[in-house]
Order: structure tokens, then C-alpha cells, then sequence
């Protein structure tokens, strides 16, 4: 295998690689869960059902508790998705 093969097989590799980790990143109400989205799940129930209307009041050391919070300040529905093929949101339109 010459350099220019080598190089490219390398590229290809990383792309794949790279690709691999976020295709199937699940999100919860539009934010990227890092692990199962229990933090962002536990964020939202909570501002829920404190009846939380302003996003101050989503301030603790947890980012993802955070964005549960503020999803929920935000109007969000409170779901966790899974965006398994890339193209998600444009499924039903077929």
C-alpha cells in the first residue's frame, strides 16, 4: 500500500469511527444525552412539578438536569429520541 492508500484509509477510518459515536445519540426534547438521559429526565420532572417557569430557576451543578429543567420551562414534551438512522425527522414524509 503506497502513502496516498495509507493516508486514505486512514481518513476513512476516522470518518467512520467519528460518525459511529453520534449516530445514534439520543436526545431529550432536542438536547444531546450523554448516557441514558436520566439527568435530563429528572431535571424536567422536577421543574414539573415545582410548576418552574423561568430558567433561573435551573441552575445546579448538572448541566443535563439543567437543560431538563429549562426544556420544561421551554414548553418540551419531556421525550427521549433516538435518532438511529440519521434522518430521523424526515420518515414520515415518505
Amino acid at each position: 500500500m503506497n502513502l496516498p492508500e495509507k493516508a486514505l484509509y486512514s481518513i476513512v477510518l476516522l470518518v467512520l469511527s467519528l460518525g459511529s459515536t453520534t449516530i445514534f445519540a439520543d436526545t431529550f426534547d432536542g438536547y444531546e444525552c450523554t448516557d441514558d438521559c436520566s439527568g435530563h429526565q429528572a431535571g424536567y420532572d422536577w421543574a414539573e412539578q415545582k410548576g418552574i417557569d423561568d430558567e433561573n430557576s435551573c441552575s445546579t451543578p448538572s448541566i443535563s438536569f439543567n437543560e431538563g429543567c429549562q426544556s420544561f420551562v421551554e414548553g418540551g414534551a419531556g421525550v427521549i429520541s433516538t435518532d438511529d438512522d440519521g434522518d430521523e425527522e424526515n420518515d414520515d414524509d415518505e
